[in-house]
């Protein structure tokens, strides 16, 4: 059975924070901390009627309509988020009774959940509704899987240059338009503590300690997809979307994902002459000098042609998005996925039948390695996006007003502020209920 993402829709928050021109003076830094070291640009940020709700149903509105979905023919609504704000009542209701104000017929029969490991849980909602269907339990029906975060930090956290918030929501279904997904999948998971949220709003983070554990697991979970009938040859990847907290981690994940593909093959060989050959753990009496070899090798390889080439081409084309909006947590290897076919389409590179190397990641800490296949109709799909139309829409704050908004997300705070945009055909946050539940409203 052919099963995969039939589309999807990108949703960005209204508001943006320019990091060189207005955050990195008011704190007193060198701009370049901010576009060379973390290769980020601007954060999307949510306006004072926008929250997590609000971003995932307006894209699923959009994707739904689009796609001309009937309400009876979504059998499962899955949410994944790190930003819920109900221990028990899932984001996916929400959504769907935001939905249920602007379609006709209802979702009442569609099974809804809400998926948390960090930010893999996006891609862990999208296997959940492979499974479902590849088990034969849709009864011809699709699932809506929708990402969505306001990834949030805590003022002066070293993360805080990082934020973002968005969602992607993504129809999956068979005989898909975009791409369909492979049974190979590879898996590296180890109990960590590198970024939690332990009954707290903004997370505590081990920054460095989380690198080290974001390419850990990503090798790990490299090593299990090949062992699993995955081909890891770098030549069989037209893109590869990983997961992009900032660009500049994905440039060294890159590398030393490059280096273990090409290991015992003829890219190594041809690269001997010039770099010499990689090392083996059995070369080396102990582990120290190993991993300081393997390090000066990577150094190494990613000056050469060879490595610089394969990183242009599968690569760089996916974070041309997520320069401009920050992390957006589980949906941040979905906001990669769309650029890089983004920038296929605009480059008219012929993507039917190549093959994505999808490479997700959660702190906590889980990777997840798969394989999708483009099809057909992804043109199409890719076409009608208005993503950088929303990017260049959006109002640019200054570092008060950043402050001001920053307070009105802020759980602990109570702020009341007007909002810097006027929504239209949207879906808003619209005050509490009667058990401190939020509410949401559709405006024209």
């Amino acid at each position: 059975m052919n099963v995969g993402i039939d589309g999807l829709e990108v949703w960005t928050g209204k508001l943006k924070l320019d990091l060189p021109g207005t955050f990195a003076p008011a704190k007193g830094e060198d701009p370049g901390k901010y576009t060379k070291g973390l290769g980020l640009y601007t954060s999307s940020l949510p306006d004072a009627y926008e929250d997590i709700v609000t971003m995932a149903a307006n894209a699923s509105k959009r994707l739904l309509e689009r796609k001309e979905i009937d309400p009876r023919d979504i059998g499962r609504i899955d949410v994944a988020t790190e930003s819920a704000f109900d221990n028990s009542k899932p984001v996916s209701t929400y959504v769907a009774g935001c939905l249920d104000q602007v379609f006709d017929g209802e979702f009442r029969h569609a099974n809804k959940g809400e998926r948390k490991f960090a930010c893999v849980s996006g891609t862990q909602a999208l296997d959940d509704a492979y499974n479902w269907i590849q088990a034969g339990r849709s009864r011809g029906r699709a699932a809506l899987v929708v990402a969505t975060d306001t990834a949030l930090y805590a003022r002066d956290d070293p993360g805080e240059a990082t934020q973002g918030a968005g969602a992607v929501a993504m129809l999956v279904d068979e005989d898909p338009d975009l791409v369909s997904l492979s049974e190979a999948q590879g898996i590296g998971s180890v109990d960590e503590t590198d970024f939690l949220k332990p009954n707290q709003q903004f997370p505590s983070v081990d920054g460095k300690r989380s690198m080290q554990v974001y390419l850990a697991r990503m090798r790990e979970a490299l090593q299990d997809f090949a062992r699993n009938g995955g081909d890891t040859h770098p030549d069989t990847f037209d893109l590869v979307p990983f997961h992009t907290p900032f660009p500049g981690m994905v440039q060294k994940a890159a590398a030393l994902g490059f280096r273990h593909c090409v290991r015992n093959t003829e890219v190594e060989t041809q690269l001997e002459d010039e770099i010499g050959r990689q090392p083996r753990r059995n070369e080396f009496d102990n582990r120290d000098n190993y991993f300081e070899a393997i390090k000066s090798y990577t150094k190494d390889l990613r000056e050469t042609d060879t490595y610089q080439g394969w990183y242009a081409r599968t690569v760089e084309p996916t974070l041309d998005i997520s320069r401009e909006v920050g992390n957006w947590y589980t949906g941040s290897v979905h906001v990669a996925r769309t650029a890089g076919m983004k920038a296929a389409l605009e480059s008219d590179r012929d993507l039917v039948g190549s093959s994505l190397l999808v490479a997700s990641y959660g702190s906590g800490a889980q990777a997840e390695i798969h394989a999708e296949t483009v099809q057909p109709g992804w043109r199409e799909e890719i076409r009608q996006l208005n993503i950088y139309d929303q990017l260049d829409s959006r109002y640019s704050l200054s570092f008060e007003e950043y402050e001001a908004i920053h307070d009105v997300h802020n759980h602990d705070e109570s702020t009341d502020l007007e909002p810097f945009t006027t929504p239209t055909d949207e879906f808003v946050f619209d005050g509490w209920g009667r058990m401190g539940e939020r509410k949401y409203t559709h405006v024209e």
